[in-house]
């Protein structure tokens, strides 16, 4: 049980829609996660940059305030009068100067300026208010506001430095490598995938079917020619395939015709001839070769026939079928018996079925005493089996006997007293509709005739 799973998944990547699927998840999912990552990059810069507006526009705002009144101005960020604004604390080195920010700095105040920027921790910018907050209860973890450094030579030539402070911005989480996005992208990817590898293996399938269903029927029906223009053109390739085929068989068939019907005539002419031959015995045994050549040229237009069936499918109650064919033996006097059904239908061609089916049972009566006739049902396959109680065949010559004008015993199927084409014309029919015929020794004793084909 364990081994099925195992088995049907290792056909799964076998198989074209396996192949897709495995590099397609991997191209999608890769894809994703590369995109991902640019877009955390851009969150990243996007945080960064209002960072440093916030900085950018406070001193702008200051610098302004200086210009117009210096000394007013001056004292307010002594005494803390401008919120979030002050003067910066003297020996403060900034050890990480921004340069984005500098730059942005130089541009506005010119580079004569010599600006310097950068961020520090904000119990350097305001001591005595971090350890204030530290004695707070409730406050000992609560973030500290962003504190920024910025020092700069104004147009009067005196350097100025502040304090800028800004309530604290968090870092948006990385999502990178998170497991629910990893998983979320990779269940995408992989459904996606299926979808497309199923969708690009179907033409390949129809295509796969076709051709199985052509190697055990001489008429298969074409393949639609529907999907992108290269499956056109290979079903369309196919399809002339099989129509060249069945030509061929039709120029055959029409040629075994032409000549089996061609001897009818000097056939009935040696006829008259023969019986106009004074010695009896002599005459009896040339009408008993007579005879023979007539049953070869007939069955020969049997085997013609059988090869080339333009019959319509249908889909047929096989129970009534075989039971109908019991009855109609016994009313003829042969030991026919309908032994079991199945309740299976079938898509055949009715005709060759029967004509099939007839030949399998007049052999078992012939050559067996009897048929039992019987349905088996398997998933997806139904099986007709038509058994006697005659002597069998060996092992070795079971699949030679379908071999055509191929005799066996006496008192076998095609033995010395048949034309050897009958188990030929029985296996050609089942193909017609794509059936399998075969023959096998039953463990108790005698043959069993077995129609294979699928359940409608």
């Amino acid at each position: 049980m364990i081994g099925q799973p195992v088995q049907r998944v290792r056909d799964f990547f076998r198989s074209m829609a396996g192949h897709i699927f495995v590099l397609l998840t991997v191209g999608i999912s890769l894809s994703a996660i590369l995109a991902l990552a640019v877009s955390e990059q851009g969150r990243r810069h996007d945080f960064e940059r209002v960072r440093r507006q916030r900085v950018l526009a406070s001193a702008f705002d200051v610098a302004d305030r200086l210009r117009r009144d210096p000394v007013r101005v001056q004292q307010m960020l002594e005494n803390h009068g401008i919120v979030g604004a002050s003067i910066a604390p003297d020996g403060i080195s900034i050890n990480e100067p921004d340069p984005d920010l500098e730059a942005a700095l130089a541009r506005r105040f010119g580079p004569r300026a010599q600006p310097e920027a950068g961020q520090v921790p904000f119990g350097l910018c305001f001591p005595d208010k971090d350890a204030g907050r530290s004695r707070a209860a409730g406050l000992i973890d609560a973030p500290r506001p962003d504190c920024w450094i910025v020092r700069m030579t104004d147009a009067t030539g005196q350097r100025r430095g502040m304090a800028l402070t800004f309530p604290r911005l968090a870092r948006p989480p990385s999502s990178l490598f998170s497991p629910a996005y990893l998983v979320v992208i990779l269940l995408s990817a992989a459904g996606l995938s299926i979808l497309i590898g199923r969708i690009a293996a179907k033409p390949l399938r129809r295509l796969s079917q076709a051709a199985e269903a052509f190697s055990v029927s001489r008429d298969p029906e074409e393949i639609p020619e529907r999907g992108p223009e290269e499956v056109r053109a290979a079903l369309s390739t196919f399809n002339l395939m099989q129509r060249r085929v069945r030509a061929g068989f039709t120029e055959r068939t029409q040629l075994l015709a032409a000549i089996s019907h061609d001897l009818q005539t000097p056939l009935t002419r040696l006829r008259l001839r023969l019986e106009l031959v004074e010695n009896e015995e002599l005459r009896a045994r040339l009408l008993q070769d007579h005879e023979a050549m007539q049953r070869l040229v007939r069955e020969g237009l049997d085997l013609a026939a059988s090869t080339e069936t333009h019959e319509d499918w249908s889909v047929i109650d096989l129970d009534s079928l075989l039971a109908s064919m019991a009855e109609d033996a016994q009313e003829l006097g042969a030991p026919v018996q309908f032994a079991a059904g199945c309740g299976a239908s079938v898509r055949v061609k009715p005709n060759a079925l029967t004509r099939c089916m007839s030949n399998l049972v007049d052999n078992a009566v012939k050559y067996g005493g009897c048929a039992e006739i019987s349905c088996l049902r398997t998933p997806g396959h139904v099986t007709i089996e038509i058994r006697d109680h005659g002597p069998g065949i060996p092992p070795q010559d079971l699949d030679q006997m379908f071999e055509p004008f191929t005799r066996g015993a006496s008192s076998q199927p095609g033995g010395r007293h048949g034309t050897g084409i009958g188990l030929t014309i029985a296996r050609s029919l089942g193909l017609s509709f794509g059936a399998i015929v075969a023959l096998r020794n039953a463990p108790d004793g005698g043959l069993i005739a077995s129609i294979e084909m699928k359940a409608a």
